[in-house]
């Protein structure tokens, strides 16, 4: 049986660069692996009310049994205003609730932040990582995915640069790896 490798795209954006580098990434997975992109753009905003009352939106629920359902984590994050994107913090508060029924909890992860700047969404990549040690979610630590100066790495036609892949391949590797030791 192919073990789920869920992918959360922080940027909703239907062009966005998260989103290429995304599936050049899951592209990269052995065949026992299989990559599930995880849609966030259906998830209301979290409020506890709905878990106190036992009605949770049933996008919530999709949501939080499909994240059951995943052996590992791939989180790709752009970086706006030097932290998270309110999308993906949302999934990681949706998928935490109720307390004490966590969908997080010992999975997998990797961080790969992607920016068209030169800082590379450092500030994300570190602000997701905080949220993901509360989650008890072991991130690979080596080696680090800051994509930075997203732009250059996109050949025309969409695809991402050779050398690229050939770093986004080292990525994958160790992460296989990392998983597996901790699943």
């Amino acid at each position: 049986m192919k073990k789920k490798i869920g992918f959360f795209v922080g940027s909703l954006r239907k062009d966005s660069y998260s989103k290429i580098i995304a599936h050049a990434l899951s592209s990269l997975f052995p065949k026992e692996y299989e990559p599930v992109f995880v849609d966030l753009h259906e998830l209301e905003m979290y409020n506890q009310d709905f878990d106190d009352e036992r009605t949770p939106p049933a996008a919530w629920t999709k949501f939080r049994e499909e994240v059951k359902s995943l052996s590992g984590l791939v989180f790709i994050t752009p970086e706006y205003n030097r932290s998270v994107p309110g999308v993906l913090k949302n999934a990681l508060d949706v998928g935490s609730r109720p307390y004490g029924q966590s969908v997080w909890d010992g999975k997998p992860g990797l961080v790969v932040s992607v920016s068209p700047g030169a800082l590379s969404a450092f500030g994300a990549n570190h602000h997701l990582r905080q949220s993901l040690v509360f989650l008890n979610v072991p991130t690979l630590q080596q080696p680090e995915a800051y994509i930075g100066n997203v732009v250059n790495l996109i050949n025309e036609d969409g695809t991402i640069a050779e050398n690229t892949m050939s770093f986004f391949k080292t990525i994958v590797d160790a992460y296989l790896v990392f998983l597996e030791k901790n699943s």
